[in-house]
């Protein structure tokens, strides 16, 4: 699934400003907040998808 690829790679993307901000970087940390936001929103579509997929008609 390409969406959920997407989502692996800005969770490893947000891992540099993570790092920075627990070193006391604050602009890392809205950095951070800004790519959890990001990541949110890929999640739900991912969780859309899926119920869609799921609650689709099966054919007879």
């Amino acid at each position: 699934m390409e969406a959920f690829e997407k989502l692996k790679k800005m969770i490893v993307d947000a891992e540099e400003d993570i790092l920075k901000f627990d070193g006391g970087n604050k602009a890392a940390g809205t950095r951070v907040r800004k790519s959890m936001q990001d990541i949110k929103a890929a999640a739900q579509e991912i969780r859309e998808k899926v119920l869609e997929v799921r609650d689709a008609p099966k054919p007879s």
